[in-house]
């Protein structure tokens, strides 16, 4: 019977061969099966549900299983809960269509383990053209498919450092552009204290990794340096996403830099009180600047460098608007900020 069977069996030549390798190429087949790396079975197309005929070591390996507990069965047992159903749908439609076919799935070893298997089937026919046997060979793309998230992951990480430092670099040049340059020791001091503002949010931004900011903690980082005991804070938890955290935080510190030279905090009776709240429908903020006990409107129209860049960071990166206003006893600032992914909690 074996015999008969071995006569029915149509397998394709050696690709190369010499003479004596030709001869004994049932042999060498055999021993290559076993002996290879990539594991391997062959499914009986003639009977019910394709059990293993033919198991190698590398199979029996990569699976955990026994040999007594892969002969006999179908290729399923290596299914498992996260198996994608799309997948074995192309396995079926493969042997069904008695034809090659190749399919990433996720099986599963003896132990619950998942594992990527870079499936490969192709069917063995007879003499006569009918279907004899699937062989089946798999790749172990765990590693794989690791590797290839991991470059994903580092490819997005990437690619947020460069959009980050595009937006930092946008604002040192606004800094650079808009500072007063008529002292150059003047210069120099209003750049350093700029950039130090920003690096004070950074540092923020950092420690915690880059996730949504609140914006009284925002205001007190900025704020506290130039008056730690004469600034009153109030309003609601409404947090700033990153990407609008360190124009947010130049704002806050031109604000509180004039107060410190001209404003409120420069007077021996002045009061600063600043207060938030969300904006329209929750979307975005709302933030009010009261200085109290200093002297009336300059009688200057030209703005200052800091007006200039509150102006820039508002209006044009944050696309929001800024209202100033001289009230007897002081200046209002009102800054309103429209949607920018800023949340509530």
């Amino acid at each position: 019977m074996a015999s008969h069977l071995t006569r029915k069996l149509h397998g394709d030549l050696p690709s190369a061969s010499s003479k004596a390798a030709l001869v004994d190429r049932k042999d060498l087949a055999a021993i290559a099966f076993e002996r290879t790396r990539m594991p391997m079975v062959v499914t009986d197309a003639r009977r019910p549900d394709l059990p293993i005929v033919l198991a190698n070591k590398s199979f029996l390996e990569l699976t955990g299983y026994s040999a007594e507990e892969v002969l006999g069965r179908n290729c399923r047992f290596l299914q498992g809960p996260a198996t994608s159903p799309i997948a074995v749908a192309e396995i079926r439609a493969g042997i069904a269509d008695e034809r090659e076919a190749s399919v990433e799935i996720l099986n599963y070893k003896k132990s619950g383990e998942p594992f990527w298997n870079r499936v490969h089937l192709s069917p063995i026919h007879g003499d006569d053209g009918r279907i004899l046997y699937f062989f089946g060979s798999q790749i172990d793309m765990t590693e794989y498919r690791r590797i290839e998230a991991l470059e994903a992951s580092e490819h997005r990480l990437l690619m947020e450092v460069d959009h980050r430092s595009k937006n930092v670099l946008a604002i040192v040049d606004s800094i650079v552009r808009l500072s007063n340059a008529d002292d150059p020791a003047l210069y120099a001091a209003a750049i350093q204290h700029r950039v130090q503002a920003l690096a004070r949010a950074h540092n923020l931004l950092a420690e915690r990794r880059w996730a949504s900011i609140s914006v009284e903690e925002l205001v007190r980082l900025q704020v506290t340096p130039f008056s730690a005991t004469r600034a009153v804070f109030s309003g609601p938890d409404v947090r700033l996403p990153a990407p609008v955290v360190q124009p947010v935080a130049l704002v806050l510190h031109e604000l509180a830099a004039n107060a410190a030279r001209h404003g409120a905090l420069a007077a021996p009776q002045g009061r600063l009180s600043i207060s938030w709240m969300h904006g329209p429908s929750g979307a975005g903020f709302k933030l009010r600047w009261q200085e109290a006990g200093v002297a009336t409107a300059p009688t200057s129209t030209k703005k200052g460098f800091g007006t200039v860049i509150v102006g820039a960071m508002v209006e044009k990166q944050l696309k929001g608007r800024v209202e100033k206003t001289w009230t007897n006893d002081g200046l209002l600032i009102e800054i309103e900020v429209p949607s920018v992914g800023s949340t509530t909690r």
